[in-house]
């Protein structure tokens, strides 16, 4: 896990583009399957969407994650010091 993370730190936007990647297929994916009223530029959209929100929290996320790691390390040199 700890190799994951490292990777996703140094690769930060190719791990968010990754991620809006994903959410684009899965959300199509799941949107195609059975019998959908909705035209496929309506499915495209909402894929678009689905991704969009996701890649959004995962920005949060990963700022939140920033600046907790930010905080901790300033914690570490105070108390070092």
């Amino acid at each position: 896990m700890e190799a994951f993370q490292s990777w996703v730190s140094e690769h930060k936007l190719t791990s968010i583009g990754a991620v809006w990647a994903s959410a684009i297929g899965a959300s199509l994916a799941y949107n195609s399957r059975g019998n959908s009223p909705l035209k496929p530029s309506l499915r495209l959209i909402h894929a678009r969407m689905h991704s969009q929100a996701l890649t959004l929290a995962v920005l949060s996320s990963a700022a939140a994650y920033h600046y907790y790691e930010k905080s901790t390390s300033n914690q570490e040199k105070v108390t070092n010091a």
